[in-house]
């Protein structure tokens, strides 16, 4: 590994918040269509602040789906997860 693909790789390892610290980046709209997702299988991964407000992103299994600040869930979101390992 390079030097400097080193450096990035430390980086992404020492901002990964944990699951709570994301948690409290949810809006109330987006914790309660996450409660109701929870049945199905669904669970946070991360929050990314955009433009618009917090997204959410959230999986089963192998499926990726987003909950905007307004609550609303997109089933099919256009979102490409990089592997950090």
């Amino acid at each position: 590994m390079t030097q400097v693909a080193y450096q990035i790789n430390e980086r992404r390892h020492k901002d990964m918040l944990k699951h709570d610290e994301h948690w409290d980046l949810t809006t109330a709209d987006q914790k309660l269509a996450l409660y109701d997702l929870h049945r199905y299988g669904y669970r946070l991964l991360f929050v990314r602040h955009m433009l618009t407000g917090p997204v959410a992103v959230i999986s089963q299994h192998d499926d990726i789906a987003a909950i905007y600040a307004d609550g609303e869930v997109d089933l099919r979101p256009k979102i490409t997860l990089r592997d950090i390992h």
